[in-house]
């Protein structure tokens, strides 16, 4: 559970703006090598995260149907739902899928990928 709960602080402050502003910050949690598959299709190098993450506009974010798989020692997939919130606009629900490397000490980022999600049914 220890693990559960970590990687869900650390998902969850990469959602907020503290963070999302704090470009060192975002350099200790973005492994050197990491990669993101958008939701456009694009590929995103960890420079180009930053980046935009640092111009980005506020949002609120909710984590739900949060899960972690360990895939081998210091290595954890971990996948959820978020719900996404801008300038009270529609929510927006995306797929979400991470997988972080224990490196150094700490754990890093080293892959991110979103997905808009189908609306669930009821």
């Amino acid at each position: 559970m220890q693990l559960h709960a970590k990687l869900l602080g650390l998902e969850t402050e990469l959602h907020g703006q503290l963070a999302r502003g704090d470009r060192q910050r975002l350099m200790q949690l973005l492994a050197e090598e990491f990669v993101e598959f958008g939701a456009s299709g694009r590929v995103w190098s960890r420079a180009q995260v930053i980046e935009a993450l640092l111009e980005e506009s506020p949002a609120q974010r909710r984590v739900s149907d949060f899960r972690v798989q360990l895939l081998a020692t210091g290595v954890a997939l971990v996948t959820y739902r978020c719900r996404t919130v801008i300038d009270r606009q529609a929510p927006e629900e995306s797929l979400r899928s991470s997988c972080w490397r224990h490196d150094g000490g700490a754990w890093r980022m080293v892959f991110h990928q979103g997905t808009r999600a189908a609306p669930v049914d009821g």
